[in-house]
């Protein structure tokens, strides 16, 4: 069984094609990246995977079941998490109280409204012991917009894992990074257990190949092309038109 089908999924914004029959199939544990020039329909086959909008046409499957209709929140129970191009988190809040809230987020207190989560000695063990496992214990009582770029995506990242997705997709993670915070965040993806399944969409073409075992290439919002790292360093066709290069 697959852990992600995507099978001849289109969408159309009014008169635009944004993705035209694409179809995908990631494995249970594997690494696959989406790369592609801009406009090439990548983050928008996110949102059709996510159930932020709805496709025109297609089937969207998550370990063998239709997820194509379901709502976002539906298919976060079903395993499917999501991080973006741009954090979203609560500048307002403490790293822990964040941590906490997505932990709380998948756990059955959620609908108890008459006890303080403070109650739920759980919840917070678990904030604390995820802060701890990547690093970032130091930083459970700062202000979240306190923390530098580099530390607000590796935040996100762990509320992110926070309800052990299946599945997660991750749309460029270390945009808007310096060298050295792309390779905290880098590392941190690669620790990363196989029991997750991950889909990367990532600009830095060293990143994203360094990270992924497959690639799929869309352009003008089809699959280019799609096989191992070796095989799409080595296609001419991927090239001259996603690296800009002459031959053809």
């Amino acid at each position: 069984m697959t852990a992600l089908e995507i099978d001849a999924l289109s969408h159309h914004f009014g008169g635009l094609t944004a993705l035209s029959n694409v179809s995908l199939a990631v494995a249970p544990g594997e690494r696959l990246a989406i790369i592609g020039p801009n406009g090439a329909g990548k983050t928008t086959l996110f949102d059709l995977v996510t159930g932020i909008i709805r496709p025109s046409a297609g089937r969207i499957r998550l370990f063998g079941q239709d997820v194509t209709r379901l709502p976002t929140h539906r298919r976060a129970r079903l395993g499917l998490a999501r991080t973006f191009q741009i954090t979203t988190l609560f500048p307002r809040l403490t790293v822990l109280d964040s941590v906490l809230l997505a932990v709380q987020g998948l756990d059955p207190v959620r609908f108890t409204v008459h006890r303080s989560r403070e109650r739920y000695g759980h919840l917070r063990e678990r904030a604390e012991s995820l802060l701890a496992d990547w690093g970032l214990a130091d930083r459970a009582r700062q202000v979240t917009r306190q923390l530098s770029y580099g530390e607000q995506r590796q935040v996100e990242l762990v509320l992110a894992l926070a309800g052990v997705p299946k599945v997660l997709l991750l749309d460029e993670p270390t945009a808007g990074l310096s060298p050295a915070e792309t390779a905290s965040v880098v590392e941190m993806i690669r620790r990363f257990s196989r029991d997750t399944t991950i889909l990367l969409i990532e600009h830095d073409m060293d990143v994203a190949l360094d990270l992924v075992d497959r690639v799929a290439v869309l352009f003008q919002g089809r699959v280019l092309a799609e096989g191992s790292k070796d095989q799409i360093r080595s296609d001419r066709e991927v090239a001259a038109i996603y690296l800009g290069t002459d031959d053809a």
